[in-house]
């Protein structure tokens, strides 16, 4: 397993296990199987209601609290300075633990600057290794940025091959903020897995499309959180570090680009109110 040194100097997985809409019943499974099968970074967020199991995951499987990153976010009703600060004793308590890897500002909703302010004093205080967002837009990331004291470390966005982002990765590059996908397989919508391309590529290598998405994003530096409930496919998702993509097939993949997302789009009126309509039903959706 790769890993990558964020801006403070904190080494972080290059690919970790997401536990987004895993229930809380299932969830302590998974997240057991995800780390006996060598997954050593969890991501989670208070939104998923799933801290909890999470939490007896981390207690029960047998490794070191140290060489595990565990990463969790506030979400929207939990934005402003105070909200925040209450936000991450809830999710620490959840999670039984006594320092967090990396806190995330969920959604660029809300006041998150008065929520930034609490990220910057827990990570002064040490009880946080990293701090960023997610979903963070290019004009809300450099706002961001030119307003902080401590700079995020990590954006987290949606980004797989027909939603590759390359200005907004080349300017998180220019401010040394980390990307890192969430849904790098966008859930297999518009025949993602069925896509030729994929397929050529990864029967080249002897390997599956979701090996080929996941080897083309840490390829470009974006760190990967893939999700399944199944061991044999958390053990298929880890399979991407013995082979390298070459540049024609780089340049396929990148055709496949069609600048839209699949999963969350938050310049849509309708997206910003199906965000806000899922703190009155928060039943699991695509967060």
């Amino acid at each position: 397993m790769e890993t990558v040194k964020l801006s403070n100097g904190v080494e972080m997985p290059m690919e970790g296990f997401g536990v987004f809409q895993i229930p809380e019943e299932s969830c302590e499974q998974a997240v057991k199987d995800a780390v006996s099968s060598g997954y050593r970074l969890i991501d989670t967020a208070s939104s998923y209601q799933n801290e909890k199991a999470v939490g007896r995951a981390i207690a029960a499987c047998g490794v070191p609290r140290e060489e595990l990153f565990i990463t969790t976010k506030a979400y929207i009703q939990q934005m402003g300075y105070e909200n925040t600060m209450a936000a991450f004793q809830e999710s620490l308590d959840n999670l039984g633990l006594t320092y967090l890897d990396l806190y995330l500002i969920h959604m660029p909703f809300g006041d998150y600057y008065g929520s930034w302010r609490a990220l910057e004093e827990l990570y002064r205080e040490g009880k946080i290794r990293a701090v960023g967002v997610c979903n963070f837009l290019p004009d809300r990331l450099l706002d961001l940025c030119y307003n902080a004291k401590i700079l995020p470390q990590i954006n987290q966005i949606e980004r797989h091959p027909h939603y590759q982002r390359p200005e907004e990765l080349s300017l998180m590059r220019e401010w040394k903020v980390q990307p890192e996908a969430w849904a790098p397989f966008a859930e297999g919508l518009n025949g993602m897995f069925t896509e030729p391309v994929l397929i050529e590529i990864a029967d080249k290598y002897g390997k599956t499309p979701a090996q080929v998405i996941l080897r083309w994003n840490v390829q470009q530096g974006v760190i990967v959180i893939p999700k399944s409930v199944h061991k044999e496919r958390m053990e298929e998702n880890l399979g991407i570090w013995d082979f390298s993509l070459d540049k024609d097939d780089m340049e396929k993949i990148a055709s496949l680009d069609t600048g839209c997302p699949s999963m969350l789009d938050t310049r849509k009126i309708s997206e910003v109110k199906r965000v806000y309509d899922y703190l009155n039903n928060p039943v699991l959706t695509s967060l």
